[in-house]
């Protein structure tokens, strides 16, 4: 049975479904003999990293969901379509899609009215196409199968790695320019997203006033309009907060690698692949205990309760206040991190599409033996 990856996320920045799709591709396709890897269908307007992914077929019709809905199931006709970015064509036979979360069901305050109303189409029509169904945790299955009413023996989960960053050149260079020292600030993963809990973050630096030794570096956009309308205030205690903006894979390597810890107190979250990532680089961890993140993270991060103020305070004094506490969680990262390879994730993949390739031929067996 010829399989095919649904490469619209080739077109799209890099966040973290958008890095799944790519790093399970290029994983897949590391895997097979040259010649024989599984093919891409690429939209025209394919940009870095998935631009440099082997055996693409480029699709110049449309863009974006029209190229998904309408281009894409043209070109795939005869073939199972693998689908990583939890959007598929929803008039496409024989599918396999990966679902990373049930947020639009879950946490709805976070989306707009659009956005709520199209992936709740797409969700709503899975089980009427009945196709394999992946995730990338236990959380996020048992949430899919109590929003979609599915089996749990129809959803497969298959976690990310960490190991891309074995690619990533550090680029030290940002620590310089932010006048940054080692073990002496924390990094904050700073998305607007209401769900990733960035005020409260800002508001246990507020009580954190007497450690003027410790800064803390907010990677991320930072939207003038969002700040201005009392969704996140950017004041506080400005003298310690840097706003690092937008940064490279190799500047947020360096700061991971330097840093005193990763402030992840994130609300809802399908996996949590910032954690692993820092841990990865030797960066301890704090972390919530919410959803999937204690499954992501196992006993490697100290955790925090992430609605309340005065304990993510409590926690990020405690870790950047005592080095061997740092030291010991750095250690139980770097072993823990280690444990999630985009190759084992692979292989998981494609036992999962042998699977499936069997029982169609043996669906198929009683109407040939009956020929």
């Amino acid at each position: 049975m010829p399989f095919a990856i649904n490469g619209k996320f080739t077109s799209q920045p890099i966040t973290g479904v958008q890095r799944v799709a790519y790093e399970l591709t290029r994983a897949m396709q590391m895997r097979a003999h040259p010649g024989d890897e599984v093919e891409v269908f690429v939209p025209q307007d394919i940009i870095e990293p998935g631009a440099l992914l082997k055996r693409q077929r480029r699709l110049p019709w449309l863009r974006g969901t029209l190229w998904e809905q309408i281009t894409l199931p043209l070109a795939a006709r005869g073939v199972t379509l693998l689908n990583f970015c939890n959007t598929n064509p929803v008039l496409k036979r024989r599918q396999i899609v990966m679902v990373h979360d049930m947020a639009v069901y879950d946490v709805p305050h976070g989306f707009s009215r659009k956005f709520l109303l199209w992936y709740r189409f797409c969700f709503a029509m899975l089980p009427r196409m009945d196709p394999t169904i992946l995730t990338v945790s236990m959380f996020s299955k048992a949430r899919i199968c109590e929003h979609l009413k599915i089996a749990e023996s129809r959803v497969s989960v298959v976690t990310p790695g960490a190991d891309h960053l074995d690619r990533v050149v550090s680029d030290a260079s940002i620590t310089e320019r932010l006048g940054l020292e080692k073990d002496a600030y924390c990094v904050i993963v700073g998305s607007l997203d209401a769900r990733k809990n960035l005020q409260r973050v800002l508001d246990a630096v507020g009580r954190l006033k007497h450690r003027r030794d410790i800064r803390f570096v907010v990677v991320g956009g930072r939207n003038p309009r969002i700040f201005g309308n009392g969704s996140v205030s950017s004041s506080t205690n400005a003298e310690q907060v840097i706003w690092a903006g937008f940064v490279s894979d190799g500047e947020l390597k360096a700061l991971y690698g330097n840093a005193g810890c990763l402030i992840f107190p994130s609300l809802y979250e399908g996996f949590g692949l910032p954690p692993l990532e820092a841990m990865y680089c030797g960066c301890p961890v704090i972390a919530s205990t919410r959803t999937s993140i204690p499954e992501a993270c196992g006993d490697a991060a100290m955790y925090c309760d992430a609605t309340s103020v005065d304990d993510i305070a409590e926690k990020i004094s405690l870790m950047m206040t005592d080095d061997a506490l740092r030291q010991r969680y750095r250690a139980k990262g770097l072993l823990h991190a280690r444990e999630y390879r985009w190759d084992r994730s692979a292989q998981k993949l494609l036992d999962i599409l042998q699977g499936r390739a069997s029982d169609s031929l043996a669906a198929l067996a009683p109407n040939v033996s009956a020929g």
